[in-house]
């Protein structure tokens, strides 16, 4: 009787049109550098960029080269209506350590880093910018801290930032004092893109809006250890910068969800509970002050405008209970739905348990 086998992943399996002849034939190879898994991932957006593209490449491979670990770069453009994409296409072809992401249209840097973190093979994930102001030699410093020191997150400080003042400086340093005071986290220097990151501590992030400024806070809710060192910062060679200040409102309100999400995502009754509660105290003491009045000193309450304004604040101190009760049944559903745990483990150690045999 006679059978056909193949070999797939080291198991010979029957009926795949393969005659046996006492030898199973071999997949054939993969090259060994598409099979490796690299150590460092670099993930950087870029849009319109295309004075930059080259320079930022060869810079890269450069110090990455002599830096000896494996590394992939990982690169998004976001929307370029240049020829940013027609320049990485040409370099991807040559390289395949470097691999291209093309949006369909223009998502913004936070959804750019988001499908570079998806996308990133990586022990460690390295962020940058595009635009060749970050220096990619502060790299192997920063992965030292990592490796030698256990932190999981390294940020870098751009202690002699070459931006302008007024429209790039000052509101970076009103902005890092404010989300460092905010979300309980301290650095110098949110805004810088130059970071790096264990695997999965970004692995688990799920970004939206403009939250790629506020990564170190979004990390902290794992708990992680963060450290901050001082980088290397250059003034952009080509292009024209992509911020200004009309993004301080956008980061103003992100800062508003992260705070609420690092603090309250478990627990939302215990603030909307809380400003209920300071609401419908303050409307119970008014009401209860012109009801003494009314009654014990006959005095008339009824064109007094405070009247109305204890009833208004005892109704918003009931709708903000209602509201925090509602997100408690939310947050719930939320968690238990997608089977998700509100705590996340860094290790276990423990000693196998061995059972006794009998003789």
């Amino acid at each position: 009787m006679a059978f056909a086998f193949v070999r797939r992943g080291g198991v010979a399996l029957p009926g795949a049109g393969l005659r046996y002849t006492g030898q199973a034939r071999q997949a054939p190879a993969r090259p060994a550098l598409l099979l490796m898994t690299p150590e460092l991932s670099i993930v950087i957006p870029v849009r319109n960029e295309s004075p930059n593209i080259a320079p930022l490449y060869q810079e890269l491979t450069e110090v990455l080269g002599a830096y000896g670990r494996s590394y992939e770069i990982l690169i998004v453009d976001d929307g370029s209506t240049d020829d940013t994409f027609v320049q990485l296409s040409a370099l991807q072809a040559r390289d395949p350590r470097l691999r291209v992401i093309q949006f369909r249209r223009n998502f913004g840097q936070t959804a750019a880093f988001a499908a570079g973190f998806a996308h990133a093979r990586g022990r460690l994930v390295v962020t940058a910018d595009g635009d060749l102001q970050n220096d990619p030699r502060d790299i192997p410093a920063m992965v030292r801290l990592i490796d030698e020191e256990g932190y999981d997150v390294v940020c870098g400080w751009r202690q002699d930032r070459k931006d302008t003042f007024i429209t790039r400086r000052l509101p970076s340093v009103v902005a890092n004092k404010l989300i460092s005071l905010a979300t309980g986290v301290s650095l110098h220097d949110y805004g810088c893109s130059l970071k790096v990151f264990r695997s999965e501590v970004v692995k688990a992030m799920r970004l939206y809006g403009e939250m790629h400024r506020f990564l170190p806070a979004i990390a902290s809710e794992i708990g992680v250890r963060i450290a901050e060192v001082v980088v290397n910062h250059r003034a952009r060679r080509a292009g024209t910068t992509k911020y200004g200040l009309s993004r301080t409102v956008r980061v103003v309100l992100d800062l508003v969800t992260v705070k609420f999400l690092l603090s309250y995502s478990t627990r939302p009754l215990q603030i909307f509970g809380l400003i209920g509660l300071i609401s419908g105290g303050l409307g119970l003491l008014i009401t209860a002050w012109l009801g003494y009045i009314r009654l014990f000193q006959a005095q008339a309450i009824g064109d007094r405008p405070l009247l109305l304004l204890g009833i208004l604040l005892l109704f918003i101190g009931v709708q903000l209970m209602t509201f925090g009760l509602l997100a408690e049944v939310m947050a719930r559903t939320y968690y238990e739905s997608q089977n998700k745990p509100t705590y996340v483990i860094r290790e276990i150690r423990q000693t196998a348990l061995l059972e006794p045999v009998e003789r």
